[in-house]
């Protein structure tokens, strides 16, 4: 397993964020000895060859009761330099559905012609003229940026449980920065909302993350709050929930650089007007740039966090808070026979009996297609007790 390193120096231009970092080092979680989580089961998804099945943290994931539905991107998969993504470059990422209507146990993939983005033969993007009905039954909505530098980011919305698609509307910059959009946002009404995207940075490069708002079903967005101040590196792909008693948590993954990065937990108790750092539930995420994590309330009143880990052994992992994200549980390992580093950008759904589906991107060997995985498991095993090491 690789060696967790000493939390990172905070060189002077970040000095603003240095009291809200040391604010939360009580809630530093230790990494410890990693310990395997019993009878899990891993449920193909995805699986083609010559595909490259990747990234459902980008597209999102939407769950009515034992009704899941998860985004993925379907690319094609090439043999190239082993430090980056084994897809072909030249060939698009194609928007993909996978759903499941038993609670994870089996799954049907559709490429639905509404979500296809207008470089694939999608609309042209429109501004949102009538507002979106954030309450519907089945509304889902999913957010994404495209390929191209100065390209804006789009959303699309659905009101029949992702199977059509309103869209693409223009997802507007911020502070005139260019946005990456991916899918996190929280319903507060029926027309107000909350999303959290990255925002380039001040010199342009990726990414501050930043919670913005809408009152009106999406026709106006407006910035509502940054997640700290601007990092040295980047703090990307916030994962958000909503606490019982209004608190909003918000877990990013944090790189410093290309062997130093964790993944930070930011609260509001403002409806996302001001934030603080609240923990660093995993202090050291794998190396590799990292991996986005994915935050889920539990019904027992815990919180879990799950990201890919790219270190060996490559692998799935889990955290564990027993009191609404202050402190974490070392690390729980869903599995680690990983045979590359490319892997995770998981997604959670919490079926009605408790366990979780787990969706990720996979491969057995660094030179072979990437598939989508839906592993099941128990988070009772996870145990209750949470440690720090502030």
């Amino acid at each position: 397993m690789s060696q967790r390193p000493s939390p990172p120096f905070i060189p002077r231009r970040t000095m603003l964020a240095a009291p809200m970092l040391l604010a939360a080092a009580s809630g530093y979680a230790q990494e410890g000895k990693a310990q395997a989580i019993a009878g899990v089961r891993h449920v193909p998804v995805y699986a083609q060859p010559g595909r490259f099945g990747g990234w459902p943290a980008n597209f999102g994931l939407w769950q009515w009761g034992d009704e899941i539905a998860c985004g993925f991107g379907a690319a094609y998969f090439i043999k190239t330099d082993p430090e980056r993504h084994q897809r072909d470059r030249s060939r698009p990422i194609v928007p993909a559905l996978a759903r499941s209507v038993d609670g994870g146990e089996t799954w049907q993939v559709s490429a639905p012609a509404s979500l296809l983005p207008p470089a694939q033969g999608g609309p042209q993007p429109q501004q949102l003229s009538q507002p979106m009905d954030f309450s519907a039954p089945g509304f889902a909505l999913t957010l994404r940026s495209q390929d191209g530098k100065d390209q804006p980011s789009l959303f699309w919305y659905s009101l029949d449980k992702a199977h059509t698609w309103n869209g693409p509307f223009q997802f507007p910059s911020i502070a005139g920065r260019a946005i990456a959009a991916r899918t996190d946002y929280l319903v507060l009404g029926k027309r107000e909302a909350l999303v959290f995207v990255t925002a380039a940075k001040q010199n342009g490069k990726e990414g501050h993350s930043v919670c913005v708002h809408t009152a009106d079903g999406g026709v106006s967005w407006q910035a509502r709050g940054w997640l700290g101040a601007e990092p040295a590196g980047f703090s990307i792909m916030p994962s958000s929930v909503l606490l019982p008693g209004g608190r909003i948590l918000s877990a990013v993954r944090v790189k410093l650089d290309d062997h130093t990065d964790w993944i930070d937990l930011w609260a509001s108790d403002d409806q996302g007007l001001t934030w603080s750092a609240l923990a660093r539930p995993v202090p050291f995420s794998g190396g590799k740039s990292g991996n986005p994590p994915s935050l889920r309330p539990l019904p027992d009143g815990r919180l879990i966090i799950t990201w890919g880990y790219r270190g060996e052994p490559f692998g799935i992992r889990a955290v564990v808070s027993t009191d609404d994200g202050k402190s974490w549980s070392s690390h729980w390992v869903l599995r680690d026979d990983g045979g590359a580093w490319d892997l995770g950008y998981t997604r959670d759904a919490v079926r009605s009996d408790g366990r979780l589906v787990t969706l990720y991107y996979w491969s057995p060997s660094l030179f072979a297609e990437r598939e989508i995985v839906a592993t099941i498991w128990d988070p009772a095993g996870a145990g209750g007790s949470a440690s720090s090491d502030g």
